[in-house]
Order: structure tokens, then C-alpha cells, then sequence
């Protein structure tokens, strides 16, 4: 029977890499454990730190200091006491850890660098939350490179490996996946060579010509993409890129998170395609991007940042559970776009509220209760006379924003100590 990584690591917990080289689920739990807030736990990047090992950090007095994300304190708590449970993961080495936030410059990077047991490294990403601003910068990456995360990224890649020298491989999920890959594209040439595999786990992607500019053809065959069902973000400008489906146990928008994969034995779950619905929305929106100038795009983003901010919502899942509230905002906001823009906005929105109808009708599910062979059908009717029944949520419209285009420069040692 399937499970999630969290399976897979009571199964595969005790192999080490020497053993079973790093695989797909493996790269997924690296790419999520950099969501974990290592600050003041790990070195930093541009210090000339030790390494730290899984197991020393879990001994640390502050460790619960990792699970700082409280939305997914949970599942990122069962991930990390699924890695120090076995020796592939328990005595890992973590170094070069980095978290930048730039407000001026709307963006947010995050990266840190695990040596694994077989000498091989994985450099990783991090990716971006529910808020706003994160799903803002996912469409900035799309749609007006290079951002500055993506600048960073590039700097980072060139940095760890000019003092760590063994073969690595490098992923990240959502944002973090992009960043993977345009690191890839863009570090010097004799790194390049040393890349394994490119993880980008429902990472958006990149305009043609970004790509052509960048000369993906060369790390192409090195390229691992994976996308759940009803991936969006992932399939901003894909459509001439190989790419993996896996399934998921979630419904709409909520399969972008990697916890919903489904794993069987040591490999997802693959399925087909897309959802055809959610392909077509997707192939439309690429195909009407595709025909803006970049005045044009900028213009978009930002209108459905402004559109989505205008609920005031701080996260997409407050913006979609109080949908009555933001669709009176949204509408206002509305009313100054034009009707080109207006649709595809809505089309977006559309995708968003999923989330919350999949919500409405898990919290409707009246619970089965065993050992009950008879129903009290008054009992029932009752109930249901009282019980609030939501409307669908209407079609909307959202905006996002564009993001500087220059970053502040990385700084670092010139020199570094052992990372081992």
C-alpha cells in the first residue's frame, strides 16, 4: 500500500547511501527539511564554520527552535524524527546554511548544504509558504528573470562548491526547484560538470527565451521534474519540458505539498499527466504570458498582487477560507482592470478557491461511527436543517507583483576551513 516519505524512511530509514544511492524520495526529503529554520544552528555560508551533524542538532536545548512554519509543525516534526530514526540520515552533516530576507527587494532566499554518508553533497533550496509575497515571488521567478533569489542562488552554488569539491546534487521545492535549475544553468562551467541530478519538485519554470539564453540543453539530461496531478505553479512555462506526474492523497492546489506524495516502496507513485481541466488552464495561461511584452507582465503580476492584497489576507489559505470577506475586497479591485487581465485573474483565483471547497467538504463529511447498524434518520434531518451549507465560491480575480531586479552581492571567506 502507498504511503508518503514518512513511510519511506521507517522502511529505508537504517540503509545508508554507500548502500542505496540517493534516489527521487530522498531528494523530496532533503528539499523539505530545508524548510526547517536552522538559524544559529548550522554555519553560515559566509562564516568559516564546522559542519553539525542531524543528531547533534536534535540534541541542541533550543531545537524546537526548527519548527518555527507552525502550519506545518506537524508533518516537518515527523519528517525530522523519521531522519534521525535511521543511519542514513541520522549522522548527515549540515553546513553553508543561509537565510536572507530582503523586504526592499520583495524576496526571500534560503539555502543549506547536506553531506551525505557515500561523500556526495546536496545543495538545497528552500521554497516558498502559503503567504502572499512567497506566491508572489513564484510568478516573479517565472515571469520577470533574473530575480534576486535567483542571483543568490547562482552565487551560492559557485561558493559552496569552490570549497567543498565532491559531486553533488542540488534541488529544491516550488520556488526553491526553479532556483535549482537556474543555478544549474547559470554556475561556471567546470561546477556544471560536476552536477549529478537537478531536483525541481513542482518548481516553476522559465520563459523560452530565458531558457535558450541560459543554454538549459546542457543540464537538460540531468533534470529531475516532479509534478503532482493538479500542479499550477509547477507548470508555469513547461510545455516543452520532460516532466514526471506523481499522485497524490490531497485534492486541487493543497497536492503542492510534497507530504500529500505518495510513495510506494523507494519511488512515487507515477501517474499519466496532469489533470486535463487543470492542463488546459494552464497551457491558456502560458499561451496568453507568452504574448505580453515584459511592460505587460509586470503590469499582470502586479495587478494580481494588489487584487489578492486587497483582501488583506496575510496567507492563501486565511484569503481562501474567508472567501466572502475577500471576494468583496477583490471585486472592488476589480474594477480597474481590464477585461483581458480580469479573465485570466479569475481563472487563477478559480484554482486557488479549490482549496477551500475540498475544506467545506471534508468538514461536511458527517464522521462514520462504528458498531452503528441502524441511522436515526430524525436525528439526521435535524441536523442537517441546521447545518450552515456554503455557496460556490465565485469566479475572482487576484494580483501579484514583479521583484527588483538587482540583489545585493553574497559575501564570504575567501578561505575555508574543513566542512567535514
Amino acid at each position: 500500500m502507498a504511503g508518503t516519505v514518512i513511510e519511506y524512511l521507517q522502511k529505508y530509514g537504517d540503509i545508508s547511501f554507500r548502500e542505496k544511492p540517493l534516489n527521487d524520495v530522498d531528494s523530496l526529503a532533503l528539499c523539505q527539511l530545508s524548510y526547517l529554520k536552522f538559524d544559529g544552528m548550522v554555519s553560515d555560508v559566509r562564516h568559516n564554520g564546522p559542519s553539525v551533524t542531524l543528531r547533534e542538532i536534535a540534541e541542541r536545548p533550543d531545537v524546537d527552535k526548527l519548527f518555527g512554519d507552525v502550519r506545518f509543525e506537524k508533518e516537518n516534526r515527523a519528517l525530522f524524527e523519521g531522519m534521525l530514526s535511521g543511519r542514513r540520515f541520522r549522522d548527515m552533516k549540515l553546513n553553508c546554511y543561509i537565510n536572507l530576507v530582503e523586504k526592499e527587494w520583495e524576496t526571500q532566499f534560503s539555502a543549506i548544504t547536506f553531506i551525505l554518508d557515500d561523500g556526495t553533497l546536496f545543495l538545497a533550496f528552500r521554497g516558498t509558504d502559503e503567504t502572499i509575497v512567497g506566491w508572489k515571488e513564484d510568478f516573479n521567478m517565472a515571469f520577470l528573470s533574473p530575480v534576486p533569489g535567483q542571483e543568490y542562488s547562482v552565487k551560492y552554488v559557485n561558493m559552496v562548491t569552490g570549497w567543498l569539491h565532491q559531486p553533488f546534487y542540488i534541488g529544491g521545492h516550488s520556488k526553491g526547484g526553479n532556483l535549482a535549475v537556474y543555478s544549474a544553468m547559470k554556475c561556471a562551467p567546470f561546477v556544471q560538470k560536476r552536477i549529478q541530478k537537478i531536483y525541481s519538485l513542482d518548481g516553476p519554470g522559465f520563459r523560452p527565451e530565458m531558457l535558450k539564453e541560459c543554454h538549459y540543453n546542457a543540464i537538460e539530461g540531468k533534470v529531475v521534474k516532479l509534478l503532482p496531478h493538479s500542479s499550477m505553479i509547477g507548470m508555469i512555462f513547461e510545455r516543452d519540458i520532460h516532466y514526471r506526474v506523481v499522485e497524490s492523497n490531497s485534492h486541487g492546489l493543497l497536492q503542492h505539498d510534497p507530504f500529500s506524495w505518495l510513495v510506494e516502496e523507494d519511488h512515487f507513485v507515477d501517474v499519466g499527466d496532469i489533470y486535463e481541466s487543470q492542463k488546459i488552464m494552464n497551457e491558456a495561461l502560458n499561451e496568453w504570458i507568452l504574448s505580453l511584452n515584459e511592460e505587460q507582465v509586470r503590469t499582470f503580476v502586479e495587478t494580481l498582487y494588489q487584487v489578492i492584497s486587497a483582501s488583506q489576507a496575510d496567507d492563501l489559505i486565511t484569503f481562501t477560507a474567508d472567501w466572502k470577506k475577500s471576494m468583496n475586497a477583490v471585486v472592488t479591485a476589480l474594477k480597474e482592470v481590464d477585461d483581458q487581465t480580469a479573465e485570466m485573474l479569475r481563472g487563477i483565483i478559480r484554482s486557488l478557491f479549490e482549496i477551500a471547497k475540498v475544506k467545506v467538504r471534508e468538514e461536511l463529511a458527517p464522521a462514520k461511527k462504528p458498531g452503528r447498524r441502524f441511522r436515526n434518520r430524525k436525528k439526521e434531518e435535524k441536523a442537517e436543517a441546521h447545518r450552515p451549507v456554503p455557496e460556490d465560491a465565485p469566479d475572482a480575480t487576484a494580483a501579484q507583483g514583479s521583484a527588483a531586479r538587482h540583489a545585493p552581492k553574497l559575501r564570504g571567506s575567501r578561505h575555508r576551513g574543513s566542512a567535514e
